[in-house]
């Protein structure tokens, strides 16, 4: 079915700042977003937690139709948005009707196993350095924003990082004054920003080197 068809039949334009659905609510149908962005929020200790910005080509809100339990985050357009709304019924005939729709569940399915096990090795790490490193770094491939002079901006603030990795608020300060104190890493309204991705990589090794040299 051509694109122009599928809006007409399942199609919805969106503006900035709608909600098109919430946390904790009881999910009936998915989104495909065809033009626009749309942000994935969860609440948390310290309030809303950004999980991810949504480009062109992304569907969301599957989890809720495929497992019937209500929705584990908030999503809101950010920029002006066309999105497909697909209720179960239809989801599951384009899914066994179409193969390459079922091998894109299947690959974000398995991205999403990917992240969950990167974040198990966060927290597993000892040293709480290199888990703020680490915690920051994932964010920035989740939903870092690039810079025209390579600084990558993480939509992040130090509470929500505190959070993901684990650690008490004060840890990750320290951590955090101490890449600003090395010009790795700003912070700004935008959140936390890393000057060179590379610079926080040879960092962590840096820790993870002298954490092998003390261990001799």
């Amino acid at each position: 079915m051509a694109e122009d068809q599928l809006f007409a039949r399942f199609g919805k334009t969106c503006e900035p700042g709608e909600v098109l659905f919430r946390e904790g609510e009881q999910g009936e149908h998915m989104l495909v977003l065809q033009s626009g962005t749309v942000r994935i929020t969860k609440s948390g200790r310290t309030g809303e937690k950004t999980l991810a910005v949504l480009g062109p080509g992304e569907f969301f809100g599957e989890m809720s139709i495929l497992n019937a339990k209500p929705r584990n985050a908030t999503a809101t357009v950010e920029t002006r948005a066309k999105v497909l709304v697909i209720d179960a019924r239809t989801f599951e005939q384009m899914v066994i009707g179409n193969a390459e729709i079922a091998v894109r569940l299947i690959k974000k399915l398995a991205r999403r196993l990917d992240s969950a096990n990167e974040l198990i090795d966060v927290l597993m790490h000892r040293d709480p350095k290199a888990r703020v490193i680490l915690g920051l770094s994932r964010q920035a491939d989740m939903i870092g924003r690039p810079r025209e002079d390579g600084a990558t901006v993480v939509p992040i603030t130090k509470e929500d990082l505190a959070e993901e990795v684990g650690l008490d608020v004060r840890e990750v300060d320290e951590v955090i004054a101490r890449l600003v104190r090395l010009r790795i890493v700003q912070e700004d309204k935008s959140g936390l920003v890393v000057s060179e991705m590379s610079r926080l990589d040879e960092f962590l090794e840096f820790l993870e080197m002298r954490d092998k040299f003390e261990d001799k």
